[in-house]
């Protein structure tokens, strides 16, 4: 049985790009709202991007990867003023990530980023 740590290099790298342009094509898909769902974002794909090259991306090139223009412009373009409940709704998400981190920390091997989401290796938390 194939597992996500066995899982073939091309294989995941197509599932990702087509990850990254659904959220490209879904633009009303906030940041914040991913956030305060998923714990996960636009802008923490891309710092996985940058955290996978081994300091061979930069933080914005990253990003252009991930938004398929300029950060300032994507969020110029899209970007809407995030209400209190969704602020709040948020920061519950961030402290659920925080609650397994050092456990995730472990479980991911060299080839997954330490910010990987609890749900890439335990899914349902």
């Amino acid at each position: 049985m194939t597992t996500l740590d066995t899982l073939d290099d091309k294989i995941a790298a197509a599932a990702f790009r087509r990850l990254v342009r659904h959220l490209r094509h879904r633009s009303d898909a906030e940041n914040i709202d991913l956030m305060g769902l998923a714990g996960f974002c636009r802008n923490c794909l891309s710092d996985w991007v940058e955290e996978a090259s081994g300091g061979g991306i930069g933080r914005e090139d990253a990003r252009a990867i991930v938004y398929g223009m300029p950060y300032a412009e994507w969020k110029a373009r899209f970007q809407k003023e995030a209400t209190p409940e969704q602020l709040a709704r948020m920061q519950e998400s961030l402290a659920r990530n925080e609650a397994v981190e050092a456990a995730l920390d472990e479980a991911l091997d060299e080839s997954f980023p330490a910010s990987d989401p609890p749900s890439m290796i335990e899914p349902g938390r």
